[in-house]
């Protein structure tokens, strides 16, 4: 019998505790970056968000990124997570 527990994460748009697995982890890098993390491995401050469109509109609607990742968050980053979560969810 397995008991592992599944770590669960909080969505920064819509708010719903869901697995690692079905989230896309945005990362604050050391130096200052924001990057998309597919692999959810980097180094780095992470805040979580659904597989969606939606919930990252959300999140910029509400600042819960950035909030989570306590730092500004300019408006190009914000397209470029978009287009990034445009292709993940495309695969």
């Amino acid at each position: 019998m397995n008991t592992r527990k599944i770590p669960l994460r909080k969505c920064t748009g819509c708010g719903e505790m869901k697995s690692k697995k079905e989230m896309v982890r945005v990362l604050k890098t050391p130096e200052d970056t924001i990057v998309l993390d597919a692999t959810g491995k980097k180094n780095g401050r992470g805040a979580y968000i659904c597989n969606s469109l939606e919930c990252l509109r959300k999140a910029i609607k509400s600042k819960g990124l950035e909030r989570s990742l306590k730092t500004a968050i300019p408006k190009e980053v914000y397209e470029q997570l978009e287009s990034e979560l445009n292709e993940i969810a495309d695969e």
